[in-house]
């Protein structure tokens, strides 16, 4: 059995996610009576290791092992136990805010880091795409055809009278200057140290 010190504060990991910009403040995390509701309907915990009520147990025990717990890494982000929570509470909201406390860190760069490549796309060419990495998955999941419309994009949109799908010089200019701005660059170059 663990001791509490009487100076320890052991809601204070609840109560910084609670004052996250990214936290919902109506919400009920501190009035969560761990009845598992948030769990019975996840999707992510039916087909994983991720359990939303466990997650919100140990946030609000000030556990802090839940940061680098490699189960939150499962929740789809489908509101499921927001919309479900009798008091209220977003389990997905605090494991957003769980999830960047961990990328700010540094312990969640092998979760984060294939995903740079979607930056580094808005900074090349200005616009969302695929990056290379993931091409072989979707080859993989979808066929050689996916690859076949990808690769020949250009040349589909011009059979259907489409312009290339391309963004102005000047545009990707200030897309970089604004991920630059904001600092995204550092943190993807971060994410790949």
């Amino acid at each position: 059995m663990d001791t509490i010190k009487i100076d320890d504060n052991p809601l204070e990991l609840a109560e910084k996610i609670v004052e996250d910009i990214k936290f919902s403040k109506e919400k009920g995390l501190l009035k969560c009576v761990q009845c598992g509701m948030c769990t019975s309907m996840c999707p992510g915990a039916r087909n994983s290791e991720y359990n939303p009520r466990a997650m919100i147990e140990k946030v609000l025990e000030g556990d802090e092992s839940v940061i680098s717990d490699k189960t939150i890494w499962n929740c789809f982000y489908c509101y499921t136990c927001h919309s479900i929570c009798p008091v209220g509470n977003s389990a997905c909201e605090v494991n957003q805010i769980l999830r960047q406390i961990a990328i700010s860190k540094g312990i969640a760069n092998e979760e984060v880091s294939p995903f740079a490549g979607f930056v580094d796309l808005m900074m090349d060419i200005g616009l969302g795409g695929i990056p290379d990495n993931f091409h072989q998955d979707l080859i993989r999941d979808i066929g050689k055809e996916w690859e076949e419309k990808n690769m020949n994009l250009n040349k589909i949109r011009e059979e259907l009278g489409l312009k290339p799908l391309e963004m102005p010089k000047n545009s990707i200019k200030e897309i970089r200057v604004l991920l630059k701005k904001t600092g995204l660059d550092k943190r993807v170059n971060k994410l790949r140290e």
